[in-house]
């Protein structure tokens, strides 16, 4: 039997922050074809013509050279939430897919009142490394950050 060298791990990540500024400021960012505008890692973020009416598809470049094409997969205005796939990538990906949610929560009660709370989660094939999970994990929290930053500026 043949041992694998390949570390365990987790195929889903989950990054939150509490945002200080109210649900409206931070959910208006929340589009993808917004993303450039609060993410300072994204330099371009642009619907993708041609994609079919019914499915929404956007090209988001990074300052790396990445690029990544996102379907949007679900959208929700009243419960605050979207929910995306890549489905292209240059250079191509190490794993087969990941599927991932933003989502963001008003707080209601107690010191941070008027501030909103913004989760996001990747859940990742069950190929994706120990080294994808981490990059995923530190690229929300840089995200979420500059998100922050965006919103207060509202």
């Amino acid at each position: 039997m043949s041992q694998s060298t390949a570390i365990p791990t987790s195929t889903s990540v989950v990054e939150s922050a509490v945002i200080h500024a109210p649900l409206s400021h931070a959910w208006h960012f929340i589009k993808l074809q917004d993303f450039s505008k609060f993410w300072s890692a994204v330099t371009k973020s642009e619907y993708v013509k041609g994609a079919s009416e019914e499915t929404d598809i956007v090209k988001w470049t990074f300052k790396d050279g990445t690029v990544l094409e996102v379907k949007q997969e679900e959208h929700s205005t009243i419960n605050h939430y979207v929910t995306y796939s890549v489905i292209t990538s240059q250079p191509e990906l190490t794993y087969t897919s990941v599927l991932s949610t933003v989502r963001c929560y008003p707080i209601t009660s107690g010191e941070l009142e008027g501030c909103t709370f913004v989760e996001w989660s990747g859940h990742f094939s069950s190929d994706a490394s120990a080294e994808v999970i981490q990059d995923a994990k530190y690229k929300r929290r840089e995200a979420l950050a500059d998100l922050a930053k965006a919103a207060k500026k509202m």
